[in-house]
Order: C-alpha cells, then structure tokens, then sequence
C-alpha cells in the first residue's frame, strides 16, 4: 500500500472540484492518504470536504511517506519541499496555480500521471540540489537553513542601493552595488534569476548562478558557478538592515552582516513522466518555438 502525503494551497478557494477529484483519484489505487493539517482544516473549512485520511501531518511529527503530493504552484511545491526536508521524499507537483515549472502536471493529465505513477510505477526520479546559508553570528532560519530555488539578499525599505562583497572560495570576486544579489540553483534559474536576466540552466548541471537585481552598473553580469564553490558575502547598508530571503522565507540582518553559502548536503527528489523533459516544459511554459503572430 503506497502512503501518499498531500501538502496543498490554502489561497485557492475556487479549486474544490479539481482538489476532491485528486482524493477521489488516489482511493482507486488503494493508497494510505495523509494530509498537512493545515490543508486539512482549510478543506474542512473552506469546502466543508472531509476527506478519508489515514493521519495528519503535523509540522513537527515524525512521519514516513512514499510519495508527496503538492496541490498548487510552484510556491505550494518549494513548501512542501521545505517542510519534508531532508526525510528525501519524492515530490509530485500537481499545477492549480499559474506557471507551474516545479509543479508541472496540469488538471487535465492527472488521471494519466497517476496511472503512470501508481498504477504501472512508471516515472523517473530527479534529484535537486539546495542551497544552504551559514551565519556564524546569527541562527538564520533554524533547521530549515536550504533553499531549492535561490537566496536573495535584498535592499529593505528604502530606495538606496545596497553594497555586497562577494568571494568566491575565499577569492574576492566583486563589490555588487545593486538593489540585490540572488544565489539560484538550476531549479531556481527558472523563477527569480530568470526574470533578472540570468541564465537557464538544466536541472541536471552542476551549477548555480549569481544575478544581480538592478545593478549599478551595466558592466556587472550574471555568473555561472560550479557547485561545489563556497560563497562568501558582506553587506552593508544605509538603511541600517536588508533582508535575506530563502525561497520566499525572509529573515532581516543588520547592515555589516556577514554569511556563507554552498551547497547543501541533501537533495530533493522530484517526480517527473518518463515522457516528460525539461526543454518539453520551457517550450510549453514559455512558449518557445511558437509564432505570436499565429496566437
């Protein structure tokens, strides 16, 4: 019997029927359904929907899954992938948010991929590398110190630029004076970094990338890493304090703070459709190879 773990979107009240029809979907294979509790009380809550569940999962319980569902977008599935940690628990993202690269299994496919995956166990498993931050003076984040798509550091209300020394294995690289600086991993080439300019990157190389945000000058340009580099960074500020933000989970620093950042000694497995591909994803997400005159 397959435990299948649901971590979903509390903000889509206007899902229900695609969420039921994700638990009416699974009770075919036979699965032992567990759910976040906080998810459950917003079904509960929200759609008056009480599915049949074998446990809730509780933020700090020990718990063992086979297969993790991640109802949502993108943001659902770096949570959910935050919250399961190092436990190396696949993760299957299905899309009822807007892009959708991390959660990429559209409504209308659901039935066929769950087929695939629970039925026929036919798909493979991609593993994602993280990123993690060290602060010796500051306990930044607790033990959820990773992040699958990027560590931004950014300016924090004011319209000052900040200022970033950066080293690359104890090599000073450069000062970024910029409104910020994002660290990305291949996974997160396709989110913050992509719409900075920064390059895409497959998820399958070894590689993160540095992105300025709004650089002061021109001259400063995205750069590919290897990773297995260490990244040193100082940053100082006018305004006293910035913000270092973890896949969307902030913390604030004062100006003169200083922390490392390198690669994380885990990974996050990610299930993917044996016919699926990564450039198939950019061609539909992003609508490479189509003419807009023809839209």
């Amino acid at each position: 019997m397959v435990k299948v773990g649901i971590f979903g979107n509390i903000y889509h009240s206007n899902k229900s029927e695609l969420i039921k029809r994700t638990f009416r979907q699974l009770q075919l294979y036979n699965s032992e359904i567990y759910v976040e509790s906080h998810f459950y009380d917003f079904l509960a809550e929200e759609y008056r929907f009480y599915p049949e569940v074998k446990r809730l999962i509780n933020e700090n319980a020990d718990y063992r899954l086979d297969i993790a569902l991640s109802l949502g977008g993108d943001g659902t599935f770096l949570r959910t992938a935050t919250l399961l940690g190092r436990k190396h628990i696949p993760i299957l993202g299905i899309n009822i948010g807007r892009l959708g690269f991390l959660a990429e299994i559209n409504p209308e496919d659901i039935e066929a991929t769950f087929d695939e995956v629970f039925a026929e166990h036919r798909y493979r498993i991609e593993e994602r590398s993280l990123l993690h931050i060290d602060a010796a003076n500051y306990d930044l984040f607790g033990r959820e110190n990773f992040a699958l798509n990027e560590i931004a550091v950014l300016k924090r209300d004011t319209s000052s630029m900040i200022t970033i020394q950066a080293y690359i294995n104890d090599e000073y690289l450069n000062t970024y004076l910029a409104d910020g600086l994002l660290i990305a991993t291949p996974t997160g080439s396709t989110a913050y970094s992509m719409s900075v300019n920064g390059p895409i990157i497959i998820p399958q190389a070894g590689n993160f990338v540095l992105s300025p945000v709004a650089p002061h000058s021109l001259n400063v340009r995205p750069l590919v890493i290897t990773e297995d580099s260490r990244i040193s960074l100082k940053v100082e500020t006018r305004n006293q304090n910035f913000l270092v933000a973890l896949d969307g989970r902030s913390f604030v620093l004062p100006s003169g703070a200083q922390f490392d950042i390198s690669k994380a000694d885990f990974t996050i497995p990610v299930v993917k459709r044996l016919n699926h591909t990564f450039y198939e994803t950019l061609r539909q997400k992003l609508l490479w190879g189509n003419d807009a005159r023809k839209l």
